[in-house]
């Protein structure tokens, strides 16, 4: 009887423990009474069962400390178990009495781990797709293997799927013992992702207001695929036509043919039609604030279902209820002293009567990109404190009437201005581009302002510049802190290869963040001395053996160091050869040798986006029997080419690499004296050779790009460029040097020989719209027009690889002088390309163009071509 007692009370025991593990007590057991619990004092706890945790934190995590009372049997070891299991990291938990000894119990907590994590393996997908889960997964060799382990990978894949459209992702994990390690497992995650599922059709009802067409556009991420059905538009238009015309309203009318043509006639190139459901729900957003912005505040989605349609397709019902529509009332302006109402309500730019637009409201009162707005106005006069706040103090009818609540605080100054994160850049080259200095008020625009300046250096990374104010209330003034990073700003340019039948090869080292005066300082070589702001460009041509070509550069964008005056001075020299001895009779050369000075000035007027540059160029071309590459002289000579330049341009865009906002317009002359105009000799009769041994010219030359953000990062730019060479005296005519040849990919090298300016025009051949170019490669023109539109992407803006891609559509011509110029008769392509920006290497392009017009003499001149670039050589 006293045996079956026992066994019942362990029974009632175990099974007490049976969904958390197991406890059991020794052998001993005559000392406990199951009906009465006994109190103990426990006198040691061990581990024992696992290889991997520390014992120590174990009897932690379980509560049993020694010197504790504990009852047996009683809750405490029930909720030491809990407590483990709790870990997730064990199969199994069992605790046991080894031993009595008077009032002391010794347990033991024997525990089997779940098993750590060998490997695993992906099937059904490919390796790159395999190599995108491992990064997301973030599993590691070692973990505890347990069903959250599981669920959340299972999860985190199917997730990744569905995001590019694979709705019916199956994912089925495998655990496989290891043979050789016993507590180790491998898992085979085998992935079936099934067919893409398409958006169908999305449908709209009760939007009376609003047709269709207009809430898709507003989806901006949402779309149904696309469609090319002309005959059912046809049969609708044909059967529904006649009752909208009925109806007499013109919007009604509008709006049933654009549906109409948007439902059979919908061509998706930039956005698919795949569901992502958080997408999703940031687009039903998002047709709510389009109807807020069209007047309709109480819009609201009743309803919204995605259903099946088809066994690779889903359909969308959007239900609305649009509600009334609202315009604004009277505005009126509480707390202003600085502005009078009518100073406010021009910057405003609402008046009663407009259709009610929150968007508009919140942007002309905070921040407009494009316009002056409230904020603005007072932030650029030192008003940091200030705020505004709208408050709808009456709503009648259809009719809301406005109180704009503005609190002016007091100006403030600027405090201490602080750059971070500039390891390699000294201070002084940043903090001479600041727009924001200590003691002056402050100003948002001005922020703005030196955002860009900073960009503009390159030595930074333009994403990540973050201007922050730190205001200090109790003093009225505020702190401006800049962070920045570093970004590598020296080029290499190192390549080889074949071009005009020759081998080419080319090395260029441009230091762009270079300090001259570091230089005879041993610590400062890392590898080279840095941190001035000046640049140092070093370049040699190799053309074979009869070809070698090399300069130097030095630019200080701040001479003398307090004003930004730019100084720059450069030499270059090249000798082309036909590689014979020197001493030999039939040796040809043509040697050039060129020295420039250039200075430029920051200007301050029509404003500060403008800039000055003045150069002089002394050039010197030396002909030794090389007549066959020009149609003038004998191929002997010493030719001067002495010049004076200057440009005056403006540039305002964002950014260096890809610009988003902005223009850039330069016109630019260089001169060469007169020196015909005072010489009595007869130039008419007069030999080429000494007709042209002093060069003289007038070149004009235009530069205009403009660059819009049309949505989201899709830029539109705008380029056109024109340049025209005259000269003084009709006896002399246009000099044969310094002429434009258009086409190709604007790459200049072994071919320039005679300061030509080459001009790229993707679609064509190289330099083949140049004028007659078939008949002879070295007449050049004399005038030239180009004009380019692009569309641009960006794939990454990561300062280590900028990438973005384009489709463009350019237009252009070369004339052999004014009296042939014909602005209309262009040449035109079109075409696609990728842009790769690598600090080290610069900007470097592949574009395919279509030439769509044909180039007399030369058949394989237009059509398909590939171009390669090098640091905008095309543009």
């Amino acid at each position: 009887m006293k045996l079956k007692l026992r066994l019942t009370a362990i029974t009632l025991l175990l099974l007490q423990f049976t969904s958390f593990g197991q406890i059991r007590l020794g052998d001993d057991l005559s000392e406990i009474d199951y009906s009465n619990p006994r109190e103990y004092i426990i006198g040691g706890v061990t581990v024992t069962g696992v290889q991997y945790l520390d014992h120590n934190v174990l009897i932690m995590l379980s509560g049993l400390q020694v010197a504790d009372r504990i009852e047996i049997p009683g809750d405490k070891i029930r909720k030491a178990i809990e407590k483990l299991w709790a870990q997730g990291l064990f199969e199994n938990v069992r605790i046991s009495a080894t031993r009595f000894s008077d009032d002391l119990v010794f347990l033991n907590i024997d525990l089997q781990e779940r098993p750590r994590l060998s490997k695993f393996s992906f099937k059904g997908v490919k390796k790159s797709e395999a190599d995108d889960l491992r990064d997301k997964i973030k599993l590691v060799k070692g973990d505890v293997v347990t069903e959250n382990v599981v669920i959340r990978t299972s999860n985190i894949i199917k997730k990744h799927f569905t995001g590019k459209g694979f709705l019916n992702t199956e994912v089925e994990i495998e655990q496989v013992r290891d043979s050789v390690k016993a507590n180790e497992i491998s898992l085979v995650i085998r992935i079936d992702k099934n067919n893409k599922v398409r958006i169908e059709k999305i449908h709209f009802s009760g939007n009376e207001n609003l047709n269709s067409t207009r809430l898709k556009r507003a989806m901006k991420n949402t779309k149904d695929k696309g469609v090319f059905r002309p005959f059912h538009a046809l049969d609708q238009l044909v059967t529904k036509t006649p009752r909208k015309v009925l109806t007499l309203n013109a919007d009604t009318l509008i709006g049933f043919g654009t549906d109409v043509i948007n439902e059979n006639f919908r061509f998706r190139i930039f956005k698919s039609s795949k569901f992502i459901r958080d997408d999703f729900k940031e687009d039903l957003n998002s047709l709510i604030a389009k109807y807020n912005n069209e007047g309709y505040r109480d819009a609201a989605i009743v309803r919204d279902s995605v259903y099946r349609s088809g066994p690779r397709t889903i359909s969308i019902d959007i239900a609305i209820e649009e509600g009334r529509r609202y315009y604004f009332g009277d505005i009126k302006w509480v707390g202003n002293t600085k502005y009078t109402a009518e100073q406010l309500n021009e910057v405003l730019k609402i008046r009663r009567g407009d259709v009610y637009n929150q968007s508009e409201l919140d942007a002309n009162l905070n921040y407009n990109p494009n316009e002056i707005d409230i904020s603005t106005l007072y932030l650029d006069d030192g008003y940091l404190f200030f705020s505004v706040t709208p408050v709808e103090v009456r709503v009648e009818n259809d009719t809301i009437d406005m109180e704009m609540r503005i609190r002016e605080g007091k100006q403030a100054t600027i405090n201490k201005v602080i750059v971070k994160g500039n390891t390699r850049t000294n201070d002084h080259v940043v903090m001479r581009e600041l727009r924001t200095r200590p003691g002056q008020m402050f100003s948002r625009s001005d922020i703005i302002r030196t955002t860009r300046e900073l960009a503009q250096l390159r030595y930074f990374d333009p994403e990540k510049i973050v201007p922050t104010p730190i205001p200090n209330p109790g003093d009225g003034t505020v702190d401006i802190e800049y962070k920045v990073e570093e970004t590598s700003s020296d080029q290499i340019e190192l390549s080889g290869g074949w071009g005009y039948g020759r081998v080419v090869g080319t090395l260029g080292l441009s230091f762009n963040n270079f300090s001259a005066r570091k230089i005879f300082q041993g610590s400062a070589w890392r590898p080279i001395p840095s941190g001035d702001g000046q640049k140092l460009s070093l370049r040699m041509q190799s053309y074979g053996k009869g070809y070698l070509s090399y300069s130097a550069s030095f630019t200080e964008p701040w001479l003398g160091g307090k004003k930004p005056n730019s100084f720059s001075v450069s030499y270059y020299h090249s000798l082309y050869s036909n590689g014979l001895a020197r001493s030999s009779e039939n040796y040809q050369s043509f040697k050039i040798d060129g020295f420039m000075l250039m200075l430029g000035k920051r200007l301050t007027w029509p404003d500060d986006y403008f800039t000055l540059m003045q150069r002089i160029s002394i050039q010197t071309y030396r002909l030794n029997n090389y007549g066959s590459i020009f149609a003038f002289g004998n191929g002997n000579g010493k030719y001067n080419n002495y010049s004076y330049g200057i440009t005056f341009a403006r540039n305002s865009i964002d950014s260096p690499i890809f610009q988003r906002s902005g223009s850039e317009v330069s016109l630019s002359l260089d001169v060469t004296p007169p020196y015909s105009l005072f010489s009595n000799k007869d130039y008419a009769s007069m030999a080429d050779q000494d007709k042209f041994k002093w060069i003289e010219y007038h070149k004009w030359k235009i530069n205009f790009s403009i660059y819009r953000q049309i949505i989201g990062n899709l830029v539109l730019s705008a380029r056109t460029k024109y340049g025209f060479l005259g000269s003084y005296n009709n006896d002399i005519g246009i000099t044969p040097f310094d002429r434009f040849y258009l086409g190709g990919d604007g790459l200049s090298g072994y071919n320039n020989l005679d300061g030509r300016e080459i001009i790229g025009m993707r679609g064509y051949s190289n330099e083949s719209l140049t004028p007659d170019y078939y008949k002879n490669k070295n007449v050049g023109g004399t005038i030239y027009n180009k004009s380019t539109l692009e569309l641009r992407y960006p794939l990454s803006l990561n300062p280590s690889a900028t990438i973005y891609v384009m489709t463009f559509l350019e237009a252009g011509n070369a004339w052999k002088d004014f009296s042939s110029f014909n602005p209309f008769a262009l040449k035109r392509s079109a075409g696609v390309g990728v842009r790769v920006f690598l600090p080290m290497f610069g900007l470097l392009g592949l574009d395919w163009g279509y030439g769509f017009d044909d180039i007399p003499g030369l058949p394989s001149a237009n059509k398909g071509q590939f171009h390669f670039s090098i640091n905008q050589s095309i543009d």
